[in-house]
Parts: C-alpha cells; structure tokens; sequence
C-alpha cells in the first residue's frame, strides 16, 4: 500500500513538473532605442504617414486637403515616390506632387465636406498591377461646412459648440473616417464616402468640453488588413450615448473613450458607407454610428489620471500606428499620450498584441498593457509610427509602416516651440 501511495505521488510530482515546463513563456517583447543623427522631413506632416509599394516604387501621402474655417483651405495632400524609403522621404516639398482629389460641394449637397488626411492605404490583391488603392481619410467639419439637416440626421447644430485650437471665439472641429479609390496608382482619387462617424446627439459641448479639440467624433485611424476585413484603430472622442450637459459624468464619458477598435469587410471599400461595425465587447456588431467598447487594456484608469477628451486634464492615448511584425510575429501599436489641452503630451507608448488573427474572438483585443517608448519633456509629440530600414524597405519584401522586421526607424511629430518637423532620431530594435 505505501508503495502505491508512493507511486502515486512521484506521478504527481512528474505531472506537475511537466505541466510547468509545457507552459509557453510570455510574451514579453522589448524594444530598445538608439539615437541617431536626426532626420527632418521635408514637406508637412499632421496625420499618419500613409503609404504603399507601386510596382517598384514606394509612395508616401502626407498633408492635407480641402476646406477649413478655422484653419484656411489646403492643397498640401501631395506624394513622393522613390526606388527606396530612403529616397521617397528625402523629397523635397517643391518635389512632391499634387494628386487630382474631388472638390469640396456645397452645404447640403452629397460629396466631400470639409478637410482630409490620408492616414492608411490599402492596395487591392486582386490588382496584379497594384495600382488600385484605397485611401482612409481622416476628415475634419464644423457646422459651417456641414450643417444640421434634420431630414438625415446628419451634420451638427452650431449650438453651444465648444472652443477650438485658437482660443474662445475659435470652433473645435468634429471627425469622422471615410474612404477614397484610385485605380490609377495614387495620381487620382475618387471619393467613396464616409463608413465610420459620431453624430450630433453623441457630440460633447459647452459647458462640458473645454480641452480645445474635438466636439467629438472618430478619427487619428490606423488600418491593416487582416483575412477579408480591413481593422480600423481609432481615437473615439464622442459620449458613449447621448449627451445631456444636465446629467453629464466625466467618468462615463471617459468608460467609452480612448483608441477602439472597427472593421469593414473589404469587399465594402467600393461601397463603404455606413458599413463598419465597432467593438461591443465580444463582437464587430455595433453600427458605424453607434456606441461600442474601447480596448480596455489602453484605457489609463481614473486613479492614474485617465479622463474624458474632452477635459484639458485627463489622460488619454490617441493616434495609434498599427504594423504586422514579421521578427515577432505580432502586431506592435504605437501611440501618443495626452496629458493636457489640444493633445499636450511629451511621450509615445508602444502596446503588442500576438495574435496574428485579429477576426477570432476577442483576440483583436487582447493588446498589452502600453509602456514608455519615448519621452521628450518640454516638446508634443504626435503620431508616432515605425518605418522599415532603408536596406529592408525593397520592393521585394514591400516592407512599409503597415509591415516590417527585427529594426525600424521611429519617426513622429515634434511640436518644438514654433517648430513643427516631422522627424527620426532613433532607430528601434525588438527583442523577442
């Protein structure tokens, strides 16, 4: 009988031996920074830099188009083209060339409204030539350029309607994501409409919103394509529910914000209004204008300084860049940290998530709690992002910021003072 007993306990202590040896190590990647000589862009940048392999050329769209009350109309949304990133990013601005984007209409009249940044841009497979591209705009209105219609529902009411960049008499603008086709390799575009927006009962206004940017909406966007979806990141600034400034709570505004997370199929990109469906908390079912769930492992708790967006003292992460890893088979985030009004926040996060299937259960959500990349006290940092090595950047590997290795450069936005540069110096090496 002890003999058995004895047996028995051996086996035991075998099974969990082995059962602790059999656990897969966590996933814990590291990233590690080295400075270099800095790189200063040459053209304007104020988005996500968008780009896309074209045959044997890489081409990059930063800038923006279109009208603008607050800040005037721009025709900056322009590309550069190069055999290597390396040439595609040291055009000069004079160099760069301007695409022919369909005109802003009227108020009230079907098309484009307001200003757009190209953010990310899908190239179909099915295009052997790789010409047919499709561009997902940031677009930025205010009720001059899209005014209330009560008929759709559509545009916003200029009624106490919060501050903007420019100080009290200055309006704050609203997003929301759209999508616009080329067929002829980025020189032209045509617009397809608007797939994902807030709209006015879910916009935040005075006397609540005093953080000098948004009056809500959708908007910064990051998209990968992932089996027959497009995932769309993206900063959610609108009330989760309908606004009421008499029954307003800071915390339940900010329990629906941060960076979230929608899909659209790609066989909609043709047709893509209104068709994405956001995060409910276990699945892409909430209608593209309806309230869904933030990823919760980014959200900054309220007892560490979380808050809403559209107060100028809660923290909150925005801008995301999203790439496929091919060294760590996953997917890296990056992201900028607010810290005070108009997105004041010296610092950039970096998140990983290692599903390579994002459609399967919750794995689309399942990002790691973020950690400091970067912090540069005294500056604003804004959209940060991973571009590919200049020797890895070839047109046979058609590594971008969307894809790419073991080493990367990281670029962003640094608002220095009056400066403005879009910049490198650092170069970024994951450790798995």
């Amino acid at each position: 009988m002890k003999k058995r007993v004895i047996v028995i306990a051996l086996l035991a202590i075998l099974c969990f031996i082995y059962s602790f040896k059999s656990k897969p190590a966590p996933f814990r990647p590291q990233v590690l920074l080295t400075h270099v000589k800095k790189f200063v862009f040459k053209s304007f940048v104020d988005c996500n830099m968008s780009e896309v392999w074209v045959g044997d050329k890489f081409m990059i769209f930063p800038g923006k188009y279109g009208e603008d009350p607050l800040w005037g109309p721009s025709r900056n949304l322009k590309y550069a083209t190069g055999s290597t990133i390396d040439e595609a990013f040291s055009t000069k601005e004079k160099n760069f060339t301007e695409p022919r984007l369909p005109p802003n209409v009227p108020p009230g009249k079907p098309g484009l409204h307001g200003a757009v940044w190209f953010e990310s841009v899908y190239q179909d497979v099915k295009d052997q030539s790789g010409k047919t591209l499709y561009a997902l705009y940031h677009n930025e209105n205010y009720p001059e350029t899209l005014p209330y219609d009560a008929g759709t529902g559509k545009g916003y009411k200029n009624i106490k309607w919060p501050q903007g960049l420019k100080g009290p008499s200055s309006p704050s603008a609203v997003c929301r994501i759209g999508v616009m086709k080329s067929t002829d390799g980025g020189q032209s575009w045509d617009n397809r409409g608007i797939f994902i927006e807030d709209e006015q009962p879910r916009l935040i206004l005075r006397p609540n919103n005093t953080a000098a940017n948004f009056a809500g909406g959708t908007g910064d966007p990051s998209a990968v394509a992932n089996g027959k979806y497009l995932y769309l990141f993206y900063g959610e600034y609108g009330y989760p529910g309908v606004y009421n400034e008499n029954t307003y709570k800071p915390k339940d505004e900010w329990k629906g914000q941060c960076i979230s997370i929608a899909r659209i199929a790609i066989a909609d990109l043709d047709n893509p209004a209104a068709k994405a469906k956001r995060w409910d908390g276990k699945g892409f079912t909430v209608p593209y204008n309806g309230v869904g769930k933030p990823v919760t492992a980014i959200q900054i708790p309220v007892a560490k300084g979380g808050g809403p967006a559209s107060s100028p003292t809660g923290k909150y992460y925005w801008g995301p860049s999203v790439s496929w890893n091919t060294y760590l088979n996953a997917w890296v985030m990056l992201m900028a940290k607010a810290e005070g009004p108009s997105w004041k926040g010296s610092s950039i996060y970096v998140s990983f998530n290692k599903n390579p299937d994002l459609g399967t259960g919750n794995n689309s959500q399942q990002w790691t709690k973020p950690v400091l990349l970067l912090d540069k006290p005294g500056h604003t940092l804004w959209y940060p992002s991973l571009q590919p090595l200049n020797e890895e950047a070839n047109s046979k590997n058609k590594y971008s910021s969307v894809k790419m290795g073991q080493k990367a450069r990281l670029f962003f936005k640094d608002n220095d003072g009056d400066k403005n540069d879009y910049i490198s110096e650092y170069l970024v090496e994951f450790r798995r």
